[in-house]
């Protein structure tokens, strides 16, 4: 009797390599990615994983090695040579036009649909669409304005143009970068269901929890290099961080304990209504104490309205001692409150500006005489912080868009710094960066704490608060429900402060499946 031949993958790498001058992206890589399987490849920017996405998707070809669509071995001219293949891929930033409806931009570089008069035929183009949108469980509106759509939807929409393409192996990059937990979610499950129906997904994320939760397979690439693949159950999560950046789990944070000065903030029955009430809180010079709590818990509205951005209706603030109102964030600034926010990329920066017109960008009357700018001193100051924030760039002429996102969010640090503040809010610090970088931006912190900055952190990753933070502080439905010192701080204590559920119960289903801590 004949033994069960093996699956034909759907993609195969055998010994691929790329440079780039005297630098080496990949090397020596065999990577298999089988037909409806969601393969996730993860490793720090810079480890190649972008390089052999690019080869699959007939952007780059390789310097050596061979690249298999299944079973037979291809090359590819051009993205159209892997598109005619059924590869599709779904970068980060959208490529889609805001001006167009939903169902023209399905058809954006295919034929559209003619009627016998040769007139664009755009009820079978909008009847297309709701077909694929049905396959997605997704009421999209073909009609609809791009402009107009939430970050999720226009995600759906991208997804909707592969599949019209007949793609049957997606390469999704960071698709969740711009979502919100809910709508991450509602992405994972339509994964699920293009799996199921034998599409392969190729998932790129630095979201290690979302790896976990949506993979059947994992590859962590190191320095150009496959270190390893296997089932995601098989992986720890320290495995994988040890992998992806050659140490420890450990080592990755920096945080040097150190006695407390005096107080800085302190707030008293803090109220917003609808969003928190009565809250407490002091953070002394020095110190760095952390917000924790489940998605939606209030933590980032508390720092808004320290922030000035959102009036509240009760309570006191008060700054080195002195009760303070902030009325905008301006004048939040000028008190000396600086604020980091968690979308950085809309709310902190401006992309298409120099490193040195975003630090200067919340400061700009240190540089203004008679309505004129001092480019000199404001490149200075970007030069000052390039080098105490180890920002990798060769210029601080660079646009801000160009960085990694672990030196765009050193940008920002610097940007908030510019002013001198007392208190530094820092909310979601390390979302979307790398591993590595996640480290260099711990021992950033660790600095800041050490030369007595008092930090206010705010972080669903529950790691990183209980290994940064002096203090904990525990939000739930917008009342903080426990403080915990870094002693006796645990990773049980935290969750059952956040979610309500006490230890040793199991906390409902849906609880665990969409939030995080």
């Amino acid at each position: 009797m004949n033994e069960a031949q093996p699956p034909v993958p759907a993609i195969e790498l055998r010994g691929v390599s790329k440079h780039f001058g005297g630098v080496t992206a990949v090397e020596g890589v065999d990577l298999t990615v089988l037909r409806g399987e969601v393969h996730s490849l993860v490793g720090e920017n810079g480890a190649g994983k972008s390089t052999l996405m690019k080869i699959i998707d007939g952007v780059q070809r390789p310097d050596a090695g061979s690249l298999h669509v299944d079973g037979e071995e291809v090359s590819f001219a051009s993205v159209h040579d892997a598109e005619r293949a059924g590869i599709a891929m779904i970068p980060q930033e959208l490529e889609l036009f805001d001006e167009l409806t939903v169902a023209e931009n399905l058809y954006v570089g295919r034929p559209r649909p003619r009627t016998r008069l040769g007139l664009i035929d755009r009820s079978v183009m909008r009847a297309r669409a709701r077909e694929l949108f049905e396959r997605l469980n997704a009421d999209i509106d073909p009609e609809a304005l791009v402009s107009g759509l939430r970050p999720a939807v226009r995600q759906m929409v991208a997804i909707a143009r592969a599949l019209l393409r007949d793609a049957q192996i997606l390469i999704m990059d960071e698709p969740t970068a711009s979502l919100t937990d809910q709508d991450a979610v509602r992405l994972f499950e339509t994964i699920s269901d293009l799996s199921g129906g034998g599409v392969t997904v190729i998932y790129i994320s630095h979201r290690l929890e979302e790896i976990f939760e949506i993979s059947d397979m994992i590859s962590v690439l190191r320095d150009g290099h496959l270190m390893k693949t296997a089932p995601a159950s098989t992986f720890s999560r320290r495995e994988l961080i040890h992998l992806m950046v050659g140490r420890p789990l450990e080592q990755l944070y920096t945080r040097h304990r150190r006695p407390a000065g005096d107080p800085v903030l302190e707030v008293e029955s803090l109220t917003r209504p609808g969003e928190f009430a009565d809250i407490d809180l002091t953070v002394h010079a020095g110190e760095i104490v952390g917000l924790a709590g489940l998605i939606g818990a209030g933590r980032s509205e508390v720092a808004r309205a320290l922030f000035g951005a959102d009036p509240v209706s009760a309570g006191t603030i008060r700054l080195r001692g002195r009760a303070v109102r902030p009325r905008s964030p301006r004048h939040a600034q000028e008190l000396g409150i600086a604020y980091v926010p968690e979308e950085r990329r809309a709310d902190g920066l401006v992309l298409p500006f120099s490193i040195s017109r975003n630090i200067s960008f919340g400061s700009l009357e240190k540089f203004s005489r008679f309505g004129l700018v001092d480019r000199g001193a404001e490149d200075r100051l970007a030069t000052r912080f390039r080098e105490h924030l180890a920002i990798r760039t060769p210029s601080v002429g660079t646009a801000v868009g160009l960085l990694s996102g672990g030196n765009q969010q050193k940008v920002a640090v610097a940007k908030a710094l510019a002013r001198e503040p007392a208190l530094l809010i820092l909310d979601e610090p390390t979302r979307g960066v790398d591993v590595g970088a996640k480290a260099e931006i711990y021992r950033l912190i660790d600095d800041l704490a050490a030369e007595g900055k008092a930090i206010l952190l705010i972080s669903s990753e529950l790691d990183e608060v209980l290994s940064m933070a002096d203090r904990i502080l525990v939000l739930r439905e917008g009342r903080i429900t426990a403080e915990f010192d870094h002693r006796e701080a645990t990773a049980e204590l935290v969750g059952a402060a956040a979610t309500g559920v006490p230890i040793g119960a199991s906390a409902p289903r849906d609880e665990q499946r969409g939030a995080r801590i």
